[in-house]
């Protein structure tokens, strides 16, 4: 089956392809009967509008990327669906690639992106070894989520601002009495664990309390590292209090502190990361780190529709630590 075209919509219409191709585009030259008619025999023939000849026309692409390590993580899974409720309000097509925070398959969604004509991509970066090569996004905005890469200067970022929101956790356990305190969070190679670890240490140290190093534990973050994490320090013993920082991270050592509760006596302080709508129906509620996600998506479509706020500066949102 040959390809459908302007040119064969015409020819079946028996109209210029240029009055096809101004009611494609809803242009007001063309009477309403007239473009009725094209766009519904257009949707009838499976007419697909091509992005390479859009660009060669000189018009800006509608197709936008977004890569996310996945969208188990309840974090991912809202701003993808807040994005694309955004993306649909300016016709944008958002076209979603899971990366599993590996940077060959975060290549490889790049490339396809290209290959389509994306204009601008969202992405959590993957973690970046040593000696890897950076990634390469052609001629795509690039916006970076959460995360930073070593290559700050030629992108533009969404961060949250959390230091304040888990300085503020510390204090509101050590107010409670709580003198041991242990972390969990991202490993080091990411950005946002860096910066996570760096602010429970200065809120540890303005609250006056020692953190030794079996309080600190961290890795990649995941469901299941949380959940090991967490009990092994209900194990130990040798802490009344948790704090956590990352948002799969945290629901699965809350996980381990549920099954816990359950078993023995042990109970330990909990404060979260990210608020997924079940922390609010556990017991009185668990206290946690919140992050606004809707302002997020609305900041990165807001990136992309206009062209002429400034280049790779990093926009920050702050966190607010919720107490229940």
């Amino acid at each position: 089956m040959s390809r459908v075209t302007i040119k064969s919509i015409a020819n079946d219409l028996g109209i210029s392809h240029m009055t096809v191709s101004r009611a494609l585009s809803n242009s007001p030259n063309v009477q309403k009967e007239t473009r009725e008619a094209v766009q519904k025999r257009a949707r009838e023939l499976g007419y697909v509008k091509s992005a390479a000849a859009m660009v060669m026309r000189g018009d800006a692409p509608k197709i936008i990327g977004l890569l996310l390590p996945n969208i188990v993580n309840e974090f991912y899974a809202r701003f993808a669906n807040d994005m694309a409720t955004a993306c649909d309000a300016h016709s944008f097509q958002l076209i979603i690639h899971l990366t599993g925070d590996d940077v060959a398959t975060q290549q490889q969604a790049l490339d396809r992106l290209q290959e389509v004509q994306a204009s601008s991509v969202v992405m959590v970066p993957a973690p970046h070894q040593t000696g890897q090569d950076a990634p390469i996004a052609g001629t795509m905005r690039v916006i970076e989520l959460i995360r930073q890469s070593s290559n700050t200067s030629q992108t533009s970022g969404i961060l949250v601002d959390d230091g304040p929101a888990i300085r503020a956790a510390v204090k509101h356990l050590a107010s409670a009495g709580h003198t041991k305190i242990a972390y969990i969070g991202a490993n080091r190679e990411l950005s946002s664990g860096r910066t996570r670890l760096g602010a429970f240490l200065t809120g540890a140290d303005e609250a006056r309390i020692d953190v030794t190093p079996d309080m600190i534990h961290t890795g990649t973050p995941s469901f299941a590292m949380g959940h090991a994490q967490a009990k092994a320090i209900l194990e130990a013993g040798c802490a009344t209090a948790l704090l956590c920082g990352g948002f799969e991270i945290s629901n699965g050592a809350l996980s381990a502190v549920i099954d816990e509760t359950k078993h023995s006596r042990k109970k330990i302080a909990f404060i979260g990361y990210g608020d997924p709508s079940f922390y609010a129906w556990i017991g009185n509620g668990v206290s946690t780190i919140q992050v606004p996600v809707t302002e997020l998506a609305n900041c990165a479509v807001d990136l992309i529709v206009n062209h002429d706020q400034p280049q790779f500066v990093p926009t920050s949102f702050p966190a607010e630590l919720i107490i229940r």
